[in-house]
């Protein structure tokens, strides 16, 4: 996974740029939701990737701290037009938050979620929560599955998870998790960690947002 989101890099936000009314429209109800839920909030943003997210958010937000493993996709973000008081790109392990210093009260985690192998979602959770504290606001964002794209869906033997093949430019072949949700796997899934869980649960997209008990 690693591997491949530092090969991918350069080619990493042309998802965002298809030629799909229905999803440039959910695209732009997600920067709408998370630039008001965070709006005046120091944020902890996971796995950001090349700041596609980022950028939109820190137009509302106090501060943002913006960490990703891969140096390749950090140096994109770093380039694009966000004022460095507003935002500082870490290298930084999802599932070792403890590294990261700062005081936040809100965690931001899009296109993540579904990357997370199932066993680990608990682990990675608990020590978000535990980072973040009590009453921090909470956003994640991920894909529905749609079967016609993003090829075929894996799946193996005595594994919870599924799989996708990705293919980049150069030809290079990745296995990657893909994780794909209902609505009410969702609510079983971090509704424990909450009193005012929302679920949005679109055509191409999901989205959550809660306050962290």
């Amino acid at each position: 996974m690693k591997l491949y989101y530092s090969d991918r890099a350069k080619e990493y936000e042309r998802v965002y740029f298809r030629d799909d009314p229905i999803r440039q429209q959910g695209q732009i109800n997600i920067q709408g939701t998370m630039k008001e839920f965070f709006k005046n909030r120091n944020v902890l943003e996971i796995a950001c990737g090349t700041g596609y997210w980022t950028q939109f958010v820190q137009q509302e937000a106090e501060h943002i701290t913006a960490i990703d493993f891969s140096p390749e996709v950090l140096s994109i973000a770093k380039e694009k037009d966000i004022p460095s008081n507003k935002v500082t790109f870490l290298r930084g392990d999802a599932y070792n938050l403890e590294s990261i210093t700062g005081n936040f009260d809100a965690g931001l985690a899009n296109f993540w979620f579904s990357h997370i192998p199932k066993a680990r979602i608990q682990e990675f959770l608990k020590q978000l929560h535990f980072k973040l504290g009590e009453g921090s606001r909470i956003f994640m964002a991920d894909n529905v599955y749609i079967r016609a794209l993003g090829g075929t869906l894996i799946k193996k033997e005595n594994d919870e998870n599924t799989y996708k093949i990705r293919t980049l430019e150069n030809g290079s072949k990745y296995e990657i998790i893909k994780n794909y949700y209902t609505e009410t796997e969702l609510r079983n899934i971090f509704g424990p960690y909450s009193n005012d869980l929302e679920v949005h649960y679109g055509q191409c997209f999901w989205w959550i947002s809660y306050t962290t008990r």
